[in-house]
């Protein structure tokens, strides 16, 4: 089964969900800023996170054809999994509208709170009511039409959702508390410029490293759930 991989910074990879999808039989395809046509065959798409918006096409007009082909997968119902940039893309192709969060930067470990209705999904029935998590983003979605909302943030209420048998996570379930630090370190500049202090934010790390059994399972679950659709 492929997996086509789409990458949008350099240090940002599937963390945690490449053992749990390659243990599911997935093999891996990983781009860099481009799709193929091809791609829309393939079982499973995972769109990743970058520090560009949704709306820099100009200055990044692969993000045209991402858009264009998560369009085509969603009419034929082929399973994308889509991370921070990812789900605001997997938004985007669902028609939802993109913009840049009222509430600020939300970024560092923190919570979210699962709905009721992802706490009964298929999928993600069995977890707590509330995940520690990475996070780090500033814009959001509107609802997305036919989608189930999945987890809110007191800060933000879209921050993930289901459809079909495609899921987005605004947040970062793939990052360990090891992988989060280093991101941490490699922005203290530009973290520091957007009033972040990365030594508070570092503080919580252990929280992240504390939930990494929880969140690996969640990651377990999903890609089951991938490889369960791709040999349907």
């Amino acid at each position: 089964m492929r997996c086509v991989v789409l990458q949008h910074e350099a240090h940002e990879g599937l963390g945690l969900f490449e053992p749990a999808l390659s243990a599911e039989g997935f093999s891996f395809v990983k781009r860099f800023r481009g799709v193929e046509h091809k791609d829309l065959e393939a079982e499973l798409l995972v769109v990743l996170g970058g520090s560009m918006s949704v709306t820099d096409t100009s200055a990044h007009p692969f993000l045209d054809d991402e858009v264009a082909l998560l369009i085509e997968r969603l009419a034929l119902g082929r399973p994308t999994l889509g991370i921070c940039l990812g789900a605001q893309l997997l938004a985007t192709a669902a028609g939802s509208t993109v913009t840049r969060g009222k509430n600020g930067f939300e970024v560092g470990v923190g919570p979210v709170r699962w709905t009721a209705q992802a706490l009964a999904d298929d999928v993600l029935k069995g977890l707590k009511p509330k995940s520690t998590v990475a996070h780090w983003h500033e814009d959001t979605w509107a609802p997305v039409e036919g989608a189930t909302l999945l987890a809110s943030t007191d800060r933000y209420t879209q921050q993930a959702f289901r459809l079909g048998d495609s899921f987005a996570f605004q947040f970062h379930l793939e990052l360990t508390g090891d992988a989060l630090g280093a991101w941490l370190e490699g922005a203290r500049d530009e973290l520091a410029a957007a009033g972040k202090n990365v030594d508070e934010l570092k503080a919580s790390l252990g929280k992240l490293r504390a939930a990494e059994v929880e969140n690996r399972a969640v990651i377990e679950r999903l890609a089951h759930h991938f490889a369960r659709v791709a040999r349907r």
